[in-house]
């Protein structure tokens, strides 16, 4: 068990105080605060130090948090994994339509976060996200404004991951929910914290608790706050996937997996099975994140796991339907499903492709689906897609890399492909599609059912040699770029 405390920045002396902000050690957030940098510009970095992790939880609280308010969410805020909707769009307006040369202007950059491809969680002032740092995996929070440290908390040691892709850290992101923010670690730490001082409120355990079994490349789920409940997978025999009870982690519900049965027109496809794990049971769980939606009057929680897409009820847990199509031998399959005018459609990599289904309610009250289509053409690895006016925007390709196209949604007809737009990941806002390549390049894009139109890009500065797996946000007239313990904010309202 560990013991968590708080350790307030009122408590440091001021000589300590002067000798955290002069002098930078591996563990520190360093933050610069130059508007008028540009992208190829590195300018003078103020750096705050956190002080050494122990196992305990310390949190550094700063004069920013004074005006922190729990019930100041915009609705420009992305207060969870692809956002308010979970569908990678943002309602978000006012946005530049077309980047200058050299990209939009830097607004600030933070330092020494960590490793990991968490994407940031934005809410109430306040950006939040998952690291490995000094042989923890830590949640932090930092000031929107300028990328000043708020706190950080620790959930766990370490996990190592015997996969070298993203073996740095953490990839799910925080869910920002009322008062409070969810995580879910590498190794199955399910854990709820305070969001404004990083307070352990209550942690559960995946593996350890539910018999979970954690995928060769870790849990990488961002865990689903749905009314009173938290929405997880562990993978496991007794339970595919978990509720828990929002504000105290208790156990409301957990979903035995029904047996495989493979999809009417997908017997050749992926087989839903794949090889079994080299030290052990193969998990159940993939890297997906769940949606909710609803269906003939009943709430149901969507999810892509290592065999199939599947329906469960959220309020018994029982397994309604599955679909196995887009799950692939692998049992690799990270990206987010899509509901999208009553079309669910959801697609992985390695040689598979995406499908798309509608569900139906048969007499006796049951649920089963219609296959509309099934297409290798949208092979959609971890970048995720995004549905605009009709159309499903995503790239195509696996590890050898890829090229964005573009499907008509409603019959899955490629409408066009196109090796400009490479292979990364991607979001939606203001009538424009923002790409971050995952070998470095960020990308705007106008959405054309016709053809690839391109509307700007850039290199980032300081690009480390990982691949770019972390999410683009925008948020708040800002895009927000990570390479690992690297975040970048940059300004990209029109003025």
């Amino acid at each position: 068990m560990i013991t968590f405390h708080a350790q307030r920045l009122t408590d440091v002396s001021h000589s300590d105080r002067e000798r955290q902000i002069t002098k930078p050690t591996n563990n520190a957030l360093e933050v610069s605060n130059d508007p008028n940098a540009h992208s190829n510009t590195l300018s003078r970095v103020r750096t705050v130090e956190f002080g050494s992790l122990k196992p305990t939880l310390h949190i550094l609280i700063v004069s920013s948090l004074l005006t922190f308010n729990t019930s100041s969410l915009k609705a420009e805020d992305w207060p969870q994994w692809q956002g308010p909707n979970r569908d990678a769009v943002s309602a978000e307006s006012g946005l530049l339509g077309q980047w200058p040369e050299g990209g939009p202007p830097l607004a600030w950059r933070a330092e020494g976060l960590g490793g990991g491809d968490s994407a940031p969680a934005i809410a109430g002032g306040t950006i939040y996200g998952m690291s490995n740092q000094n042989e923890k995996e830590i949640v932090w929070a930092i000031n929107e404004n300028d990328g000043s440290p708020i706190w950080k908390a620790v959930i766990g040691d370490r996990v190592e991951q015997r996969m070298s892709q993203s073996k740095e850290g953490p990839g799910g992101t925080p869910t920002v929910e009322g008062d409070r923010i969810y995580v879910i670690g590498m190794g199955g730490v399910v854990a709820c914290l305070d969001r404004i001082d990083g307070k352990l409120i209550w942690k559960r355990q995946l593996a350890e608790e539910f018999g979970g079994i954690v995928p060769p490349w870790s849990f990488r789920e961002s865990p689903l706050v749905d009314e009173n409940r938290v929405i997880c997978t562990p993978g496991g025999p007794e339970a595919m996937m978990l509720a828990l009870n929002k504000s105290n982690g208790k156990t409301v519900w957990k979903t035995v997996p029904k047996a495989q049965q493979s999809s009417p027109s997908a017997t050749d496809r992926s087989g839903g099975g794949g090889r079994p794990g080299r030290r052990g049971p193969r998990s159940g769980a993939a890297y997906s994140s769940a949606i909710a939606i609803d269906f003939e009057g009943e709430r149901q929680y969507v999810q892509l796991t290592a065999k199939a897409l599947i329906g469960v009820s959220a309020n018994q847990g029982d397994v309604l339907w599955q679909y196995t199509a887009p799950a692939n031998a692998m049992g690799i399959n990270c990206s987010t499903p899509i509901y999208k005018d009553g079309i669910l459609f959801a697609a992985s990599a390695y040689g598979n492709g995406g499908g798309a289904i509608k569900l139906i309610k048969k007499e006796d009250g049951s649920i089963d689906y219609e296959e509309l289509y099934f297409s290798p053409s949208m092979q959609n690895h971890h970048g995720g897609m995004v549905v605009i006016d009709g159309a499903l925007y995503g790239a195509n390709g696996g590890n050898g890399g890829g090229m964005m196209a573009c499907l008509d949604y409603e019959t899955g007809k490629v409408l066009w492909r196109e090796r400009k737009g490479p292979k990364g990941a991607l979001m939606y806002a203001d009538g424009r599609i923002y790409l971050r390549s995952e070998l470095g390049p960020i990308v705007l894009m106008e959405p054309s059912k016709e053809e690839y139109i391109e509307r700007g890009r850039f290199e980032q500065p300081d690009r480390s040699g990982s691949r770019a797996w972390a999410h683009p946000v925008v948020a708040n007239g800002k895009l927000y770029i990570r390479d690992q313990g690297l975040l970048l904010c940059y300004d990209v309202q029109a003025k």
